[in-house]
């Protein structure tokens, strides 16, 4: 803005000297010219008056001045005489102008410019009583020569002017910007002298008012997004087309196991692998990606849609979940599936061998009793698993019945003692049951198979002649049932999976041992059931302790 304030300055100025010039010339040509034909006018009358009193014989003197030329033309425009020239030599003049005004009227005017001499001429002819003319020329300058004869005092004048100008100009056009440069555009105010900037200051203003506001509600929204997407436990990336950064929150960080990241950094500085780059890729070109990421502590499923304008991406948006609990269960899932169906097919193929070699006569009468009595305990085998499953299932699915009555866990436990008698005889295993009779309110039904499963397996895996111990005790609002054993005990590595669904610490040692396998995770949703927890302490050949804590609860 400066510098065209400036040129704008040295430029008028500049032109108004010139015109200026050109101005004072024009006018002091017209002034010379008029004086010009003046004196050329009075000089034609008296010299026209001196030829008629003394005849031709006045233009032989000295009396003409140097400086105007006279010429006396007869009636038929032949040259009388002439104080610069042969007459003889001169043409025929009766075709000029002034000299046919001056036949017709006794007076004419006239003037030419002379490109040799870049000259001007103004004549003046008055005619004589005998018919001749007396024609009286004289020179003044043209404005060409005007110009030409003041063309270097002007440049002069005119280079001093425009330093001058340019040294004004300079200290103008700063004084005129400084007050405008200096206007605060946070805090506009109206400047001294400037009314013609009132009405931007004032739009200036609104402006400010409109951008603040704006802006505040920006940071607001900016904020909003950030307290939301931090909250959440997935994770969410935004990024542009050339995958730098926008936004990430801490759970994507945390999921992808990154360490110090800042946003506006490349993406790829959150997670580096093969899987990961080819997902991204594959949504720059478009299309929605997926893939499984595996981690130092997990499984992450990645999913990366692209932000699509018009006809181009112009950017990634990256969802991150942790699915490691769902990829466990989904394998615990098959597993439990390719061992339920082992399970069931073992005592089936029992029952139908047996089956079927009765079938065809093949038995001998008095062994009929023995295959039969072999098919009645696959099937109770295959039926006490279905059960197991069963009562699984709806501790699983919390489908269970939701009994909320009086429970006394002593008398529970002498209860379920009773119904293994049978087992422990068996084995040769010592049952007992100690400590007091502490009540809580619960499921005696789900309990009872929690007690049940645990004494079993006490029993099961037990050594002959072995002991099984029940032991009710309490806390404040915490009722304890701890059942140990003398058995084979369990190997600390094992310790971590014995609640899986068939999970076998001595898979080829438990095939001889009857059971479904189901008991401990029957034990384990039991007491979930019940919001307690269920505690091992067991050691390979020493024996095993099972501690269930329960809350106990008012009675309503």
């Amino acid at each position: 803005m400066t510098k065209k304030i400036f040129l704008s300055i040295i430029t008028i100025c500049s032109l108004s000297v010139v015109a200026a010039i050109i101005i004072v010339t024009a006018i002091l040509y017209v002034a010379s010219a008029e004086l010009a034909a003046s004196e050329v006018r009075t000089d034609a009358k008296l010299i026209a008056s001196a030829v008629e009193q003394s005849g031709g014989s006045y233009l032989e003197t000295d009396g003409i001045a140097d400086d105007v030329r006279v010429t006396w033309i007869g009636s038929d425009g032949q040259v009388l005489f002439d104080s610069e020239e042969e007459a003889a030599e001169l043409e025929n003049h009766a075709d000029r102008k002034e000299i046919l005004e001056a036949m017709k009227t006794g007076e004419g005017s006239s003037s030419r410019y002379s490109t040799t001499i870049m000259h001007k001429t103004a004549n003046h002819a008055v005619r004589l009583s005998d018919g001749s003319v007396i024609r009286v020329l004289g020179v003044h300058t043209s404005l060409t020569a005007q110009l030409l004869k003041v063309l270097t005092p002007m440049l002069l004048t005119l280079a001093v002017l425009v330093l001058f100008s340019a040294l004004a100009a300079s200290k103008v056009s700063r004084n005129i910007v400084k007050p405008i440069n200096g206007i605060d555009l946070a805090h506009p105010s109206n400047i001294k002298g400037y009314e013609e900037l009132a009405p931007l200051l004032d739009k200036l203003r609104s402006q400010n008012i409109k951008v603040t506001r704006q802006m505040d509600e920006i940071q607001s929204r900016r904020e909003r997004f950030a307290l939301m997407t931090e909250s959440m436990t997935e994770g969410l990336i935004i990024a542009d087309p050339k995958l730098n950064v926008l936004t990430c929150n801490s759970g994507a960080r945390r999921l992808l196991g990154a360490g110090s990241f800042t946003e506006g950094q490349s993406i790829y500085a959150l997670n580096n692998s093969d899987v990961f780059r080819r997902c991204l890729i594959n949504a720059l070109g478009g299309r929605r990606s997926e893939c499984i990421l595996r981690t130092g502590d997990g499984q992450r499923e990645v999913i990366a849609s692209p932000a699509n304008s018009i006809d181009m991406v112009c950017g990634l948006v990256v969802f991150i979940m942790d699915v490691t609990e769902k990829q466990e269960l989904e394998t615990m899932r098959r597993e439990f599936t390719s061992n339920v169906s082992h399970e069931l097919k073992t005592p089936l193929t029992t029952i139908y061998g047996t089956a079927d070699i009765l079938a065809n006569g093949m038995v001998k009468q008095e062994d009929v009793a023995q295959f039969g009595g072999n098919i009645r305990s696959e099937a109770e085998r295959l039926i006490n698993l279905i059960n197991d499953i069963v009562a699984l299932s709806k501790l699983d699915e919390d489908s269970a019945p939701r009994e909320n009555e009086s429970v006394e866990l002593y008398a529970l436990a002498e209860e379920v003692l009773d119904r293994l008698k049978l087992s422990a005889d068996e084995k040769g295993v010592t049952a007992s049951v100690s400590g007091e009779r502490v009540s809580l309110m619960g499921s005696r039904t789900i309990l009872g198979e929690v007690m049940y499963n645990l004494c079993d397996n006490a029993i099961k895996y037990n050594v002959s002649g072995g002991k099984l111990e029940v032991k009710i005790s309490h806390i404040p609002q915490r009722a304890i049932i701890t059942v140990s054993d003398t058995g084979m005990g369990i190997p600390k590595e094992h310790i971590g999976r014995i609640f899986e669904r068939f999970y076998r610490v001595d898979k080829s040692r438990s095939r001889k041992i009857k059971g479904t396998g189901l008991g401990l995770s029957i034990v384990k949703h039991g007491v979930m059931y019940h919001n307690g927890t269920v505690r091992v302490d067991s050691e390979a050949g020493r024996g095993t302790v099972f501690a269930v804590e329960l809350p106990i609860e008012k009675k309503q």
